[in-house]
């Protein structure tokens, strides 16, 4: 059974969100307060993380970059503001996914069971021999989920390795920021592509010498993202 951490101030949406997942078949712990909610998510053992960003004691920015840093167990943020620069930021942390409240009940549950779903397939894999990329200066280890460029190992977050990965399995095809939001959170993109913005920027940020001058993933414009071989 799946476990799961709510880091929630607001008593009534955390056992509202508690209930529905609970109907669902997890096992789900609430804490309302940040700092006691960051503690709690790095001393016991979930398989995913549920973290508003207006909490008392911690934000969520903060509480998203710390575990991020230990772990890459996958984490989406719930929030009331609608800005753009909040949804990049909690991506550019590291965060799997942005919702925006008021949100159903349902479609979080159906968002929850699409990246642990992913994430389930992707770690839980058990290959004798490890399935590697290699493209030019950077190597790509499927198995172990380790990247290196230009022989130093570079630490990627779980949807960077996910995006970086089926970008180079496809090399030359052009795909747009809808279709990779399908492929990479297995859900469609109901028009938001700050998502894969985000991500591709955060990529070419650790793979490229020049990000002005991309040498592995390049932009189409009006259309989305190529990896060059």
């Amino acid at each position: 059974m799946s476990r799961i951490l709510i880091i929630e101030d607001e008593e009534a949406i955390a056992s509202l969100e508690k209930d529905y997942l609970e109907l669902s078949g997890f096992e789900v712990d609430i804490e309302t307060d940040g700092s006691k909610g960051l503690t709690q998510a790095l001393t016991r053992d979930y398989d995913l993380y549920i973290l508003d960003l207006m909490l008392p004691g911690m934000d969520g920015f903060e509480i998203c970059r710390e575990i991020r840093e230990a772990r890459d167990t996958p984490i989406l943020m719930v929030s009331a503001k609608k800005d753009d620069i909040d949804k990049i930021r909690g991506l550019g942390l590291g965060a799997d996914d942005y919702i925006t409240k008021p949100f159903s009940p349902s479609e979080l549950v159906a968002r929850v069971k699409a990246h642990l779903s992913r994430y389930d397939r992707l770690i839980g894999t058990n290959l004798h021999k490890n399935d590697v990329i290699k493209i030019r200066g950077l190597k790509i280890d499927k198995t172990a989920r380790r990247v290196w460029v230009n022989g130093e190992e570079t630490q990627f977050t779980t949807k960077e390795f996910d995006l970086l990965t089926f970008l180079a399995e496809n090399p030359n095809h052009v795909y747009s920021k809808d279709e990779l939001f399908r492929e990479i959170w297995n859900m469609e993109s109901i028009g938001d592509i700050a998502t894969v913005t985000v991500h591709i920027k955060k990529i070419r940020e650790k793979i490229e010498f020049d990000t002005s001058k991309p040498q592995y993933i390049e932009t189409i414009w009006g259309v989305g993202y190529r990896f060059k071989v």
